[in-house]
C-alpha cells in the first residue's frame, strides 16, 4: 500500500525540521538562514499544475515563496522561470530580493499583488 500524499508531506516536514534544529537551511532566492521559528514552505520548481508534482522542490522562506506566486503566472514559472538562478536573474524579483536581504532570517509580512497586476491576470485569462 502506497502512503498518502498527506503522510509524505508530514515526513518531509518532519525530516527538514529536524534538519534545520541541526544546522540551518538557506534560502537559495535571498540566501539568508531559515531559522525554525520562521515561516517557510517548499517551492516546487516546476508548478503541480504544470507537471512538477515529482520535479523537485526548495525550501524558502513564506515571505520569499509568496512573493514569486504574485509576481508570475504558473505557466511562467514552468516555461522560463523552473530555476532558482532564473528567478534570481528576474529584475522584478531581484528588487524584492534585494530589498529582503536587509531583513532579520525570521522577518515575514504579509505579501499582496498589487491592483494593476490582479487587472493585468484578469485580462490574460
Amino acid at each position: 500500500m502506497r502512503p498518502s500524499a498527506r503522510r509524505i508531506e508530514a515526513a518531509i516536514a518532519a525530516s527538514e525540521h529536524a534538519a534545520a534544529l541541526r544546522a540551518p537551511v538557506i534560502c537559495p532566492l535571498c540566501e539568508r538562514p531559515i531559522p525554525p521559528e520562521a515561516k517557510s514552505s517548499r517551492h516546487h520548481l516546476v508548478p503541480r499544475l504544470k507537471g512538477g508534482t515529482h520535479k523537485g522542490t526548495v525550501r524558502l522562506h513564506q515571505i520569499c515563496h509568496s512573493a514569486i506566486h504574485v509576481r508570475f503566472s504558473e505557466t511562467e514559472l514552468a516555461t522560463r522561470l523552473a530555476d532558482v538562478e532564473e528567478l534570481r536573474r528576474d529584475p522584478e524579483l531581484a528588487a524584492f530580493i534585494a530589498w529582503v536581504r536587509t531583513k532579520p532570517p525570521s522577518f515575514h509580512a504579509p505579501t499582496r499583488m498589487t491592483r494593476e497586476r490582479r487587472e493585468s491576470r484578469r485580462q490574460r485569462d
